[in-house]
């Protein structure tokens, strides 16, 4: 088993959507990236990458390259299941923590569950997205940016492994 963990924070501005977890929010500001901004799938993005080994999403996706200006984050993040399939892993569970005053997202929580589920190659179950306030504390409290929070355990895939061994021999 390897565990990751993940972490990322974007600025809210006008004139953007706001995408998180792969999922537009109906809010007046969205957050601002070279990408669509996705806070939280960038976190998890992060955290497999982290338990991979394999550095962090600004490695592999770099804002200096436009072939990402604008990308929509789950491709970004079917990308990292991509490598970490090859690498033999499979996502045990996935626990992200969302920071924001506002907006409310509870009616939103449950489509991010579905389209991360899918994208990772998991049961929703395995899942698990939640949000939180600050209290009105520090930026995210004020309102001026999101942040996100990423854990994840990875799992050996033993049918990839003994398929690997097996074509070896």
């Amino acid at each position: 088993m390897r565990i990751g963990h993940g972490y990322d924070v974007h600025r809210l501005v006008k004139d953007r959507p706001l995408i998180m977890g792969g999922v537009e929010i109906d809010y007046e500001l969205g957050l601002l990236g070279h990408s669509d901004g996705d806070v939280l799938l960038h976190a998890v993005c992060d955290a497999i990458l982290g338990a991979l080994g394999l550095g962090d999403i600004g490695q592999h996706f770099p804002d200096t390259d436009a072939t990402f200006a604008g990308i929509d984050s789950r491709e970004l993040l079917r990308e990292v299941i991509h490598k970490m399939v090859a690498e033999a892993y499979l996502v045990g569970n996935l626990d992200v923590t969302i920071i924001c005053q506002y907006p409310k997202l509870a009616a939103y929580i449950p489509v991010m569950v579905e389209r991360i589920a899918v994208d990772c190659r998991v049961a929703s179950k395995q899942i698990n997205v939640k949000a939180t306030t600050t209290e009105k504390l520090g930026f995210a409290g004020r309102g001026e940016g999101i942040e996100a929070h990423a854990v994840v355990l990875l799992q050996r895939d033993e049918k990839r492994l003994a398929a690997r061994r097996a074509a070896i021999i």
